[in-house]
């Protein structure tokens, strides 16, 4: 018997109990005010949602000003894209060729009104390929890029500080999505030079349905949700401040020791890739510079969602891709972009460690993967 572990870190971290217990006050602990009320109620809850939007601004080098609160990464990604194309003319827009579908989505629908999209490539590690997206925006002077900082499936990190530089010398806005980077490497909005920064609560120990969009005050967006004008009138309806409040928290927690929890995860992930490696697996991105707590693997001739399907029945959670686009059951656009074959792409799984997850359980995995890899290929002996 294996002790059940969950390793799915990159999908949805578990709430951190700090994180919950300054949240209660707000779920019917006492406090419920509307934060656009003029009373105290209302004035306890505006307080809370300025004292998140420091914490948030904080764990990025950004200024508290530049926070708009949203329901999570997808709303962030959409109100930066769409937002930025309705104030601007009809032009390019420029995305990775790996970017999680809520980028891809909502570039794919300018289309309809005129926008041409390109990709920018990848090299066969997975990172952007800098020389060429470089090559391609000095070309096409897309007015709109929107690049994702790390990887969701690989964890490989691109260089958003050169092809940012280079976008704004034309005059064009870029966009990242850093989901997956906040809690995993340092973050500095600053440094990285984008227009925006897309961040997501429950990817960092906080509550579902809370996130924020990091926005250059230059940059004039239209709000995709019309009404009270709340978040700078980009993002009207009454503040979630139950969200919003643990948010904050999480990611004032998440600046507390940075570097031993990145030690950590990192170690845990060395110890899974070597036994891997012994069990002949099919890494991805190694060679690149990547998230510390990420490993993408496949075995030859293994059905990834297979291969998941009889972990989790073992206790182990992982994924065979990205949560949000688990339903597609077409290979990783990721891996196909790093021209890796299809019957291969198909068998990938994605181990992702999180703060707390202990090398026990690394080690209870590897031994239950050992023997779910035999029985499949016992299975697939008898079938031949």
């Amino acid at each position: 018997m294996f002790a059940p572990a969950y390793l799915d870190h990159n999908a949805s971290t578990p709430l951190d109990a700090r994180v919950r217990e300054a949240m209660l006050p707000w779920l019917g602990g006492g406090r419920w005010g509307n934060a656009s009320s003029r009373h105290e109620y209302g004035r306890q809850a505006r307080a809370a949602i300025d004292q998140a939007r420091q914490q948030v601004a904080a764990a990025v080098n950004a200024h508290p000003t530049e926070v708009i609160f949203t329901s999570g990464g997808s709303e962030s990604n959409n109100l930066f894209i769409k937002g930025a194309a309705a104030n601007l003319p009809v032009g390019r827009i420029a995305i990775g060729a790996s970017e999680h579908p809520c980028v891809r989505e909502p570039a794919r629908q300018l289309r309809h009104a005129g926008w041409q999209l390109n990709e920018l490539p990848l090299s066969a590690e997975g990172a952007l390929d800098t020389n060429a997206a470089l090559d391609q925006v000095l070309r096409d002077k897309p007015a709109l890029v929107s690049v994702m900082l790390a990887n969701n499936e690989t964890g490989v990190l691109n260089d958003l500080v050169t092809l940012a530089k280079t976008q704004r010398a034309q005059g064009g806005y870029i966009h990242s999505d850093a989901v997956q980077a906040l809690g995993k490497i340092p973050l500095d909005f600053r440094a990285l030079g984008v227009h925006g920064l897309t961040l997501s609560s429950h990817k960092v120990y906080g509550p579902l349905g809370a996130g924020a969009l990091v926005l250059d005050k230059r940059v004039e967006l239209e709000a995709l949700i019309g009404g009270g004008a709340q978040e700078r009138g980009l993002r009207s309806g009454t503040e979630n401040v139950a969200a919003i409040v643990g948010f904050g928290l999480a990611c004032e927690l998440l600046q507390d020791d940075l570097q031993r929890r990145v030690q950590h995860m990192q170690a845990l992930r060395d110890c899974l890739e070597v036994g891997l490696r012994k069990l002949q697996a099919c890494l991805f991105g190694v060679q690149a510079a990547r998230l510390p707590n990420t490993s993408f693997f496949a075995f030859e001739g293994i059905d990834g969602e297979t291969l998941v399907g009889k972990l989790d029945r073992a206790g182990f959670a992982m994924a065979s891709g990205a949560a949000c686009s688990s339903a597609n059951p077409e290979p990783s656009r990721t891996l196909l972009a790093m021209g890796i074959a299809p019957e291969l792409a198909r068998g990938a799984v994605r181990v992702s460690v999180g703060q707390g997850t202990q090398m026990s359980e690394i080690e209870s995995f590897l031994l239950a993967l050992r023997q779910t890899l035999n029985e499949l290929k016992n299975l697939t002996a008898l079938a031949v």
